[in-house]
């Protein structure tokens, strides 16, 4: 994090990049909801265009290291798979107060975007081929954003893999 960023809500973090890089996306303000399908409801989006963002964890050498992964809000992550394909034994969902220190956001509000040095992104390719647009709460249940998946893409750079489970 920049020192810049420290005083700077996740949501100003966010908005601030998306600007500095002259992206459309568009705020929607809205009642609290955490639950995939209610935002999508009131967002008037497809419940597979929320990008869901999980703080996890594997087991390093003496420490924890940290990945923020991004699948749709219609899918589930596979760990097992998640972790073949980054060649480590484990991968588990963090503690809400480990994530909280990584993120600033409490559970359901995290947003696809990492801030913090030690939490990379991974992402499953499946969001971006099925949607030109993606939306997700935006480091508060109440403001979500929209945005074109390519410039997420462009943005963000996360290491894309197929990491769901399969339906």
């Amino acid at each position: 994090m920049t020192e810049a960023s420290l005083n700077q809500s996740p949501f100003e973090q966010i908005s601030n990049l998306l600007d500095s890089k002259h992206v459309q996306y568009q705020v929607i303000e809205h009642a609290s909801e955490g639950k995939s399908e209610e935002v999508a409801k009131i967002r008037g989006t497809e419940v597979g265009q929320g990008a869901k963002a999980l703080v996890c964890q594997i087991r390093g050498q003496s420490k924890y290291q940290y990945l923020l992964v991004i699948s749709a809000g219609d899918r589930k992550v596979d760990f097992k798979k998640l972790a073949e394909a980054i060649q480590v034994k484990r991968v588990s969902m963090a503690s809400v107060e480990t994530a909280f220190e990584l993120t600033a956001c409490v559970p359901g509000s995290v947003p696809p975007f990492s801030f913090h040095d030690a939490l990379t992104v991974i992402a499953d390719h499946d969001i971006f081929n099925r949607f030109d647009e993606i939306a997700f709460n935006a480091g508060s249940l109440s403001k979500s954003i929209k945005m074109k998946s390519q410039d997420y893409l462009q943005i963000v750079q996360p290491i894309l893999l197929d990491i769901i489970q399969e339906v």
